[in-house]
């Protein structure tokens, strides 16, 4: 999904036609379970709501801390201290390296072994923030090291020191190259906000899980939740990401 592409209201067009036929899908599915997709919807729609909720919190605190921690690398890893980019460059490779299940048993499971304890909803907002930002830090890297070296150039010429170069030049114009691989990366962490489901929070997939246990109804459960996700990555997080480029290239261009 490249959030560099216009807007086209077809593909929205092409996406509602979709889901309203998996709609109809799982309701014939439903009918010959003995329920319809309505009345699935009726009954477990109260459930599937609060792991939605929970889901789109996983998310908001993990970009939170991704981008945080995405920016401090980023700019670590430019360091001319061997030292300070050393330690960017050691958690970028561990972080990108293996797996997000992994990261995130180690912190719920391994951390406690040392007297590090974290409630579950916690351990899991905080494995997917940092697997994102390590690979969300070379996306600031690559997008500081995009802006023109004239750009450096004049900043240095005004006598500004590092850091008012860096906040007040580099940082805006670096801000409009990296929104569009940022807004991939996001949705990239709604995904992988699933995996919390197996250390028992209760999220979206989680609650999916526990439908389908009672219900045997597995179109209806996790069909219900892929159309969530679809939804939320395509009519909520896109639109929210392409509105803040288009912002900041009015405000770049008004400046």
């Amino acid at each position: 999904m490249d959030l560099r592409e216009p807007i086209d209201h077809r593909v929205a067009g092409r996406a509602s036609l979709a889901l309203y036929l998996q709609v109809r899908i799982f309701s014939k599915l439903g009918k010959d379970h003995g329920m319809s997709y309505f009345e699935f919807i009726a009954k477990y729609g109260d459930r599937i709501l609060s792991g939605t909720l929970v889901s789109m919190m996983l998310t908001i605190l993990a970009a939170i801390l991704a981008i945080a921690i995405a920016v401090a690398a980023g700019l670590m890893r430019m360091s001319p201290n061997p030292l300070v980019r050393g330690i960017a460059t050691l958690y970028i490779e561990i972080f990108r390296g293996t797996s997000l299940l992994v990261q995130l048993y180690w912190i719920f499971f391994v951390l406690p072994l040392f007297g590090i304890t974290l409630e579950k909803f916690t351990a899991g907002f905080i494995a997917v923030g940092m697997n994102l930002g390590a690979y969300g830090s070379e996306v600031v890297r690559g997008a500081i090291l995009s802006v023109p070296r004239g750009q450096w150039e004049a900043a240095l010429a005004l006598n500004m020191s590092s850091g008012k170069r860096m906040l007040r030049v580099i940082l805006p114009q670096a801000l409009l190259i990296m929104l569009p691989p940022w807004g991939n990366l996001l949705i990239e962490l709604l995904k992988g906000t699933a995996l919390v489901a197996l250390i028992a929070v209760a999220d979206l997939t989680f609650q999916a899980k526990q439908i389908n246990a009672t219900t045997y109804l597995s179109a209806q459960s996790f069909g219900t939740a892929l159309i969530v996700y679809y939804i939320v990555a395509r009519f909520v997080i896109t639109p929210s990401m392409r509105w803040l480029e288009g912002y900041m290239k009015r405000k770049m261009g008004r400046a």
